[in-house]
C-alpha cells in the first residue's frame, strides 16, 4: 500500500509504481480529485486503472460528477469498512477476469490478485453462515427495486447496475436510497445482510 498526501504526490507515485487500484479523496490541496482522475484517464496507461472516490462529499451531483469523471465506485464518509472491502474485492475480481492469461498459466499479477480476493472472502466468511428468518414487517418492492437489490447483493456498483438495467446512475441511486428506507439500513453492506437474513433475494 502506497500513500500520497495530495494529487501531485499521487501522480508521481503512480509513475513509480504499478498499483492494482487507487482510492482517492476529492477535497485535496492544489488539485482536487476530479482533476486528478481526469489526468489519470487521459493517460493511455491508466485508462482501465480502477479508481474509487472515498470522500465527505455525498450529494447526488458530486456522485454524478465523479462517475462522469470516470471513477469506478463512489463512497461517502462516514463509510462502512466492510463495504469498502467488498467493493475493492469485487473490482479486483472483475479486473482479474478481464485479463486473459499469457502462455501456460496466469501472470504473477493476476495470481496475486486472485490470492488477495480469496483472503478477503475467507476473512468475511469467518463470521459464519447467515440464517434466514422472516422480515419483521412485510416489505413490498417494485420490480425495479427488486432488480436493483439483486444486483447490489451480487456486489455490483451503481455504475454497473445502471449499465445492466439500461438506466442512469442517478436513477439507481434513487432506487438504492428507497431500499435503505424500506429496510431501515444505512449502507450497502447492511442492506445485503438484511436481504440475506430475511430471504429477500432470489
Amino acid at each position: 500500500v502506497h500513500v500520497a498526501s495530495n494529487a501531485r504526490e499521487g501522480w508521481d507515485l503512480l509513475q513509480r509504481t504499478a498499483p492494482d487500484l487507487v482510492i482517492s479523496d476529492i477535497m485535496m490541496p492544489q488539485v482536487d480529485g476530479y482533476e486528478f482522475l481526469k489526468q489519470v484517464r487521459e493517460d493511455p496507461r491508466y485508462q482501465s486503472l480502477p479508481v474509487i472516490f472515498l470522500t465527505a462529499r455525498g450529494m447526488t451531483s458530486d456522485r454524478i460528477q465523479g462517475y462522469d469523471a470516470g471513477c469506478d465506485a463512489y463512497i461517502s464518509k462516514p463509510f462502512d469498512p466492510d463495504e469498502l472491502v467488498s467493493i475493492v474485492s469485487n473490482i479486483l475480481k472483475r479486473r482479474a477476469a478481464a485479463v486473459q492469461p499469457v502462455g501456460d498459466g496466469e501472470t504473477p499479477d493476476i495470481a496475486d490478485m486472485a490470492r488477495q480476493i480469496a483472503e478477503i472472502k475467507a476473512m468475511l466468511s469467518q463470521r459464519g453462515g447467515i440464517p434466514q428468518t422472516p422480515a419483521p414487517i412485510k416489505i413490498d418492492f417494485t420490480p425495479r427495486e427488486q432488480s436493483v437489490l439483486e444486483l447490489v447483493a451480487e456486489g455490483l456498483m451503481n455504475k454497473e447496475i445502471a449499465r445492466r438495467l439500461e438506466t442512469s446512475v442517478r436513477n439507481v441511486e434513487k432506487y438504492v436510497s428507497r431500499l435503505f428506507s424500506k429496510t431501515g439500513t444505512n449502507s450497502r453492506t447492511e442492506l445485503v445482510r438484511y436481504a440475506l437474513e430475511h430471504g429477500l433475494t432470489k
